[in-house]
């Protein structure tokens, strides 16, 4: 009887865990500087955290110094009650100079090309689709990959909300970069 009981309380409290994760989903982005793909996209309804990192590459446990090979990255967790996969994916390309292949507003190389992530065939139907989307509204070619998801690696901790820990030094970067001005000529009137 002991026995059973202590099966029977692992088992309600392991679907209690489960049920006090929710139903939440996570999707991985490349968007350039991440401190910026992270500023961009926390403010979007239906997310609920996101975490800067790498993505892309072969390189185990990748960092700031080291990560040749990856995208500057981040690990959206998301409400799929409240913002479906491709209205994610589209808030994601309006965050983004999609256009461009070789960074993103002023940091150009490998790992600050655009991306998304793609974890299965339902994911990348959707990103293709909201891709070709995004070309015809520009009426350029979208130069942002569609990838296999592969393993996310978080960044160092000082890398983590950025923007909101050191809101001066951020904005100075994002202002000098003119990231603004940038996006609102891409998307402006779209």
């Amino acid at each position: 009887m002991r026995r059973l009981m202590i099966v029977t309380l692992a088992v309600a409290g392991a679907a209690s865990a489960a049920s006090a994760a929710g139903p939440y989903k996570t999707a991985i982005f490349a968007g350039g500087c991440f401190w910026s793909a992270e500023h961009d996209i926390e403010h979007t309804p239906g997310v609920k955290d996101v975490v800067v990192g790498y993505s892309g590459g072969v390189r185990k446990n990748p960092t700031y110094e080291n990560h040749d090979g990856h995208f500057e990255a981040i690990r959206v967790t998301y409400d799929p009650a409240k913002i479906s996969y491709p209205q994610l994916v589209d808030a994601f390309f309006h965050n983004i100079d999609p256009t461009d292949p070789a960074g993103q507003i002023c940091d150009y190389g490998p790992s600050y090309r655009t991306a998304v992530f793609v974890a299965d065939p339902a994911e990348r139907s959707a990103a293709e689709q909201v891709k070709a989307k995004v070309a015809k509204i520009l009426k350029k070619p979208v130069a942002t990959e569609i990838r296999p998801a592969m393993t996310f690696w978080p960044a160092e901790g000082y890398h983590q909300d950025y923007a909101r820990k050191n809101p001066v030094n951020y904005n100075a970067y994002r202002v000098g970069c003119g990231r603004e001005a940038r996006l609102k000529a891409v998307w402006a009137g779209r």
